[in-house]
């Protein structure tokens, strides 16, 4: 196991036990929702990223073991960018149901891709695996779906709801050493372009801190168990912008904001991981005025805060040191 991925790695390292000044809550950009559905027993749940309107959209998969929906639609190599929501879930592949519920309250609303009469919601999807935290048979179905869309606010909580309630992290070494993992939401400037990230952290790497050269959830010394099985575990999430990009720059996008995941998650993007990152433009207007490299480097920092966010949080901290 490479040095740096151990809380023991070096004396200049320390282990997150204090607790620091309250935050407040990361904004999200105009135009855009989140909503939670989080059932608290079965340790579950399922979270919307909701825009007004349509975005364009586009997606970058890591990861040797994804679980996800509707995510070849929004490839750079597919005709279509439209996207009208962006639903993360727990439910492993069962949780893949909830995002039917999506698409009929998108319907009911007269929102969708026109074809013809009709009109189509696209909802790609991303699953994170804890079916071993809680009531294995508790799963989102496309009732939850609809619960977190009607759920959706611009204030959403964080920490161990919605997609973020069974999550765990710093699994690499045996389950018995993982922590919580959790939600958690960041948000930077890129000049006068907003950048925000909405993450699930569910990995088999430890959480570390790169801004405080702190671990949050470190991985245990020693082997305390089986390592977990393939496809348990994933970071997943959606990068936000209300820069106008097209579907090209959106994916330069999200393919940068897996940077924010190594410096968050160590090791990431393993063959056991499913990491998904999905970028959102909710402009949707062709421009060559964007500075995507701005953009690219924010969405990097805060795809990293976002997880530390979200583990600090479902740690039981109850506080946050930003």
């Amino acid at each position: 196991m490479p040095r740096e991925w151990s809380a023991r790695a070096s004396p200049t390292l320390k282990v997150l036990s204090d607790r620091r000044p309250a935050a407040p809550p990361p904004a999200l950009p105009p135009g855009v929702r989140v909503g939670h559905w989080t059932d608290a027993v079965g340790r579950t749940g399922c979270t919307v990223v909701l825009p007004n309107e349509a975005a364009i959209g586009a997606v970058d998969v890591r990861g040797g073991a994804p679980g996800t929906r509707e995510t070849d639609v929004v490839r750079l190599s597919s005709l279509g960018d439209q996207v009208h929501a962006v639903l993360l879930t727990g439910g492993s592949a069962f949780g893949l149901d909830a995002a039917g519920g999506v698409m009929r309250w998108l319907e009911e609303r007269g929102r969708g891709f026109a074809v013809g009469p009709v009109r189509v919601p696209i909802v790609p999807t991303a699953v994170i695996f804890d079916l071993l935290n809680g009531d294995p048979s508790a799963r989102p179905d496309a009732a939850a779906g609809y619960a977190a869309c009607d759920a959706a606010t611009a204030d959403p909580a964080e920490g161990l709801v919605g997609a973020g309630t069974g999550a765990t992290v710093a699994k690499l070494r045996g389950r018995e050493g993982a922590r919580p993992g959790g939600l958690g939401i960041a948000a930077a400037r890129a000049g006068d372009v907003a950048v925000c990230a909405v993450l699930v952290a569910n990995a088999v790497g430890g959480i570390y801190d790169d801004e405080r050269g702190e671990w949050i959830a470190p991985l245990p010394a020693g082997s305390t168990g089986p390592e977990p099985p393939v496809g348990a575990s994933t970071t997943i999430g959606a990068v936000l912008t209300d820069a106008p990009l097209t579907k090209a720059q959106a994916y330069r996008v999200a393919v940068a904001a897996h940077d924010g995941i190594a410096r968050a998650v160590r090791p990431a993007h393993t063959e056991r991981d499913g990491d998904t990152i999905f970028c959102l433009s909710l402009r949707g207007q062709r421009t060559d005025q964007a500075d995507v490299v701005a953009i690219e480097t924010a969405a990097a920092e805060v795809v990293a805060r976002a997880i530390v966010r979200g583990v600090r949080l479902a740690g039981g901290h109850g506080t946050i040191g930003r």
